[in-house]
């Protein structure tokens, strides 16, 4: 099957799905087509027996599709891009504190939290697992996601300050745990007496440092080639190359290309539309990346949902995953909460956002993806079917609450 035959079939069934929502269940876009593509994956499964050929193309079809690779290397860009493009970077500046403070010290905390829990469980459960492997874990499940929740707190009417913590964690903390999940591959991979603690702080430098820089780098340049042209054409082809070309060349320094990305963004949204754009470019460019990130958004969570039909299922990872949800539900309360009480002073966060970034901390793709990149000697299956778990009962249950939580907190 070529590309092309897999991309018209896959934006066939996105359109379908799309339809089915808008029509019917009338949910949230991407809660609603990721529900409509999973029960569409359970009949395909359960009627398999039935029709088994028709089963076996579908799952033939999903199998030649790269989810790791789609997101990682292609989507994660466009993503990260186009939602800091549209953050209000004046909110983002008056919370910068706290958002740092949890996207860079909550996701460690996080991460080892659900580690430490993890490792006991699994133990008492007779199911042991290396605990740096269960370090890996929490760093997969760490990143949050607000694409799913986000129109969800606008139409609950949820503070704007509330609405920029989450969503600006999220954009930074995608980055972070991309490099920490990088990060203790290596440790684990090359054998943790082989690395110094120079290596260490020189490898985390040169990930954050260097994503950080480069998306600065990518953003001025961008400015400065579109205050010499006002053609929103090419202003748009500026942005495209910035993504795309900027997320390469990170790839090949081993720098962040998340970072660089969310930083690029930022700028572009902010000094860019300021004093680089006419008012018709400012429309047309945010225009295209609404409907960049609606389109990719859309597929993403399609995806999920089909990624069912070529999981290993297991009866001991479907009990581990139903374990994870309270364990990361607990390690990202705390990893939020323990910050706010320390430095309470620095970054002036009330009990009420903590409860309401810890169930809006969603999980989504992203976690998948990297859980999909693992190979030996990790336990790949297993983690897989982990997220998958953690994924589900994020966007589908913690995501259909997040209105309700909202005006009961505020």
């Amino acid at each position: 099957m070529n590309l092309f035959l897999i991309i018209t079939i896959l934006v066939c069934i996105t359109a379908g799905f799309a339809y089915f929502n808008s029509r019917f269940l009338k949910l949230p876009d991407s809660i609603g087509m990721m529900l409509a593509s999973l029960v569409f994956s359970v009949l395909l499964i359960s009627f398999g027996t039935l029709f088994p050929s028709i089963f076996r193309i579908a799952q033939g079809f999903i199998a030649q599709i790269d989810f790791g690779a789609v997101l990682l290397e292609i989507m994660l860009s466009f993503l990260l891009f186009a939602g800091a493009l549209h953050t209000d970077i004046s909110l983002l500046k008056k919370n910068y504190r706290a958002i740092s403070v949890f996207a860079v010290i909550g996701v460690c905390i996080s991460a080892l939290l659900t580690a430490g829990m993890l490792y006991g469980l699994f133990m008492l459960f007779g199911h042991p697992v290396n605990f740096m492997y269960c370090f890996l874990f929490g760093a997969l499940v760490a990143p949050t996601d607000p694409i799913a929740v986000l129109g969800i707190l606008t139409k609950a009417g949820a503070p704007k300050d509330v609405e920029i913590k989450i969503v600006g964690e999220s954009l930074f903390n995608d980055g972070i745990g991309v490099v920490l999940f990088l990060f203790l591959v290596e440790i684990i991979q090359t054998g943790t007496g082989s690395v110094s603690g120079f290596q260490v702080i020189w490898l985390l430098i040169k990930e954050i440092g260097g994503g950080v820089l480069l998306g600065y780098l990518l953003g001025y340049l961008g400015y400065r080639m579109m205050r010499k042209v006002d053609n929103y054409q090419t202003e748009i082809f500026i942005t495209l190359a910035m993504v795309m070309g900027g997320y390469e060349l990170a790839s090949q320094l081993h720098f962040s290309g998340p970072l660089a990305m969310v930083v690029a963004g930022l700028f572009t949204g902010s000094r860019s539309k300021e004093k680089a754009m006419s008012d018709i470019t400012e429309v047309y460019v945010d225009k295209f990346w609404e409907l960049a990130d609606i389109l990719l958004n859309a597929i993403l969570f399609v995806l999920i949902g089909l990624e069912l039909l070529v999981l290993q299922i297991d009866s001991w990872y479907l009990i581990a995953g139903v374990i994870a949800i309270p364990i990361t539900l607990l390690a990202r309360y705390l990893s939020l909460l323990v910050p706010s009480v320390l430095l309470k002073k620095f970054i002036g966060t009330d009990h009420k956002t903590i409860q309401l970034m810890t169930w809006g901390g969603l999980r989504g793709g992203l976690s998948i993806a990297m859980a999909l990149s693992l190979t030996d000697p990790f336990p790949k299956n297993q983690f897989v079917f982990m997220v998958y778990v953690l994924v589900l009962f994020s966007i589908i249950v913690q995501g259909l609450s997040m209105g309700r939580l909202v005006k009961k907190l505020f």
